[in-house]
């Protein structure tokens, strides 16, 4: 069995978005990618297959252009989503999508979510992107591609960095996220549900969405991620 050990990790992160409550049903799906060799592979979930009774040997082993290397079933449909932003986020190692509650009510009404308190900016360093809508002829012409297409083309014209970012609202659709791995990417859909929760009912109380000050969010978010982060052991 190829990549028993990144398997075992894909297995496990898809997992936790089912004990986490991010996906109802099978809606989410988590991969990760091994890099390490002369032709990168990704471990993805298998379409449609329960969380409680996936195993290893059910995640599909594909290239980067999507061709089954190794698997019985067919690969989550939104493969190819994953392999693009494989293709365009090298630093990446892990990418989850779900259809929680509150980040994909952001992402149906197509509004990125301000950064409005200290929980946000301690993990995304400013606002939750939310891309544009794909067109008729994205749909038509690949649907499922395109909606990663669309997420790297917001990341390229407004020079965000996906490590500080690790996530996005497909407008009209859902969130994607990512991380070094991919239990860190299920940490990341864990804690953008988390503050789109947040930020949903601090707008419902009269928060402004201008966000607190940039010199606070900057401040909490470099002291958990920079060069001099205090956050945790060394």
């Amino acid at each position: 069995m190829l990549l028993a050990s990144l398997r075992a990790q894909v297995l496990a992160a898809n997992q936790e978005i089912s004990r986490r409550g991010l996906a109802p049903h099978t809606f989410g799906n988590a991969s990760g990618i091994d890099r390490s060799g002369a032709q990168p592979l990704v471990v993805i979930k298998p379409s449609g297959v329960d969380y409680a009774t996936m195993t290893a040997e059910d995640l599909v082993v594909t290239d980067l252009d999507g061709n089954i290397v190794e698997g019985k079933l067919r690969p989550s449909s939104d493969l190819d989503t994953h392999t693009l932003l494989y293709r365009e986020f090298p630093q990446i190692g892990g990418v989850v999508h779900t259809h929680s509650e509150f980040a994909t009510s952001w992402a149906q009404a197509g509004r990125e979510i301000p950064c409005l308190g200290t929980t946000h900016a301690d993990y995304f360093h400013g606002p939750v992107p939310a891309t544009r809508p794909l067109t008729a002829q994205e749909v038509d012409e690949a649907y499922v591609r395109n909606t990663g297409a669309v997420i790297a083309s917001h990341f390229r014209t407004f020079d965000l960095d996906p490590l500080a970012v690790p996530g996005a609202l497909v407008a009209g659709h859902a969130p994607f996220t990512w991380g070094k791995t991919a239990l860190a990417a299920v940490e990341a859909a864990d804690v953008l549900e988390y503050i789109a929760r947040l930020a949903f009912r601090s707008i419902l109380l009269g928060a402004s969405e201008n966000g607190i000050p940039t010199y606070v969010s900057e401040h909490h978010y470099q002291r958990k991620h920079g060069p001099k982060a205090t956050y945790g052991q060394a």
